[in-house]
């Protein structure tokens, strides 16, 4: 069987769409894992919401930034660590539509599955065990490290699950020991050019063949509503997370 592997969509509803479209076409995916950060940074929420939850095939886990919109809707202790972006979550917050807030709380940090006597983790990133109940004002996630297989392997040293995937850190990471395969596909809604990356995981017998993915789609019409929608910190949103682009910069191409 195949399996996909979505994170970070942050709020890009048109890098989602690009994604589902060639998931759908394909015909051979079962299920769809999409592991935190549906929101924030982006600003469609409700429609990236919309699509996720509306789909019968797709099992999600919330990341940093919807716990700290949540934590904002519910009237609960923000996380200091995110107080840069605090105008940017509350704007998040105040527009999403109330039925989604019941919704992501609900959702689980964490998902294990099995595929053939292969065991899988499922997670944002990496948390100790004694913070895996706590809130996110806590910061739970382990401190970001840069992707390499050293790195990898000693964060989730305390782990013997086959496939580990995550997401948090942006970037592509992709190593694998004789034990473990360590996947983030990347983020799909943050990119410094209009792609969006996913994975495509078949589970044999003797294991897991994984194929990394890019999703071209039209970037112009998200970025040119950052300004539209006056979101707040967009030009650090634009200048960190999608590479400079703007409305302005792609005209001048």
């Amino acid at each position: 069987m195949k399996f996909a592997v979505i994170t970070d969509v942050h709020g890009n509803a048109q890098a989602l769409e690009a994604v589902l479209a060639e998931i759908d076409a394909a015909g051979d995916v079962s299920h769809i894992y999409c592991l935190g950060d549906m929101i924030a940074i982006g600003h469609e929420t409700n429609r990236v919401l919309e699509l996720l939850f509306g789909r019968s095939d797709v099992s999600m886990i919330t990341g940093n930034h919807d716990e700290a919109v949540l934590a904002l809707a519910a009237g609960r202790e923000y996380p200091r660590s995110h107080l840069h972006v605090l105008a940017h979550h509350q704007w998040i917050a105040d527009n999403m539509d109330a039925e989604f807030i019941e919704k992501l709380e609900n959702l689980p940090r964490v998902i294990r599955e099995e595929f053939g006597g292969h065991r899988v983790l499922f997670t944002h990133y990496h948390m100790e065990n004694r913070k895996v109940e706590a809130p996110i004002s806590d910061d739970p996630f382990s401190q970001i490290v840069e992707p390499e297989l050293g790195n990898a392997e000693k964060m989730f040293s305390g782990h013997d699950e086959s496939l580990i995937c995550f997401g948090h850190h942006h970037p592509r990471h992709f190593f694998r020991n004789d034990r473990t395969i360590y996947l983030n596909p990347g983020a799909l809604g943050c990119n410094h050019k209009p792609e969006a990356p996913y994975a495509i995981i078949e589970a044999k017998d003797e294991g897991f063949a994984v194929e990394i993915k890019q999703a071209a789609y039209d970037n112009k019409a998200f970025l040119e509503a950052y300004d539209k929608l006056q979101v707040p910190e967009r030009d650090f949103i634009l200048r960190i997370f999608h590479g400079g682009q703007s409305s302005a910069a792609l005209k001048r191409q």
